[in-house]
């Protein structure tokens, strides 16, 4: 009889385990991805809203930066005029904002985004 519960024991247990390893870890995996992935967008839209800040703090007209062009490859770039910046809006799409129109949207995304 003791034998019999062990043996359901630990084919209840092996059966727990492969659940979780098959079921369980890969969902777990899936759910963290795609968190960093959303506070890696909140952090990019955290950063634009300083340098946004940055800009019209000291009034600037124009503005001289680096920008990346992808891999870690940064070009040094001239902003001959700072009144208007574009937003990767999502789905690809960028969108022409004052700066004031672009702290908004980044303050209303970002509160989606936490959402």
């Amino acid at each position: 009889m003791e034998d019999t519960v062990k043996q359901d024991l630990g084919a209840l247990i092996k059966k727990y385990d492969e659940f979780i390893a098959l079921k369980l870890k890969p969902s777990l995996k899936k759910e963290l991805d795609e968190r960093d992935l959303i506070f890696n967008s909140i952090s990019e839209y955290q950063k634009l809203n300083t340098q946004i800040e940055t800009i019209q703090d000291n009034k600037l007209d124009e503005l001289k930066t680096m920008v990346d062009l992808g891999s870690q490859f940064f070009v040094q770039a001239h902003v001959p005029d700072t009144k208007y910046i574009y937003v990767n809006v999502g789905f690809g799409f960028h969108v022409q904002f004052t700066l004031d129109e672009a702290k908004k949207f980044i303050e209303k995304k970002v509160i989606h985004l936490q959402g």
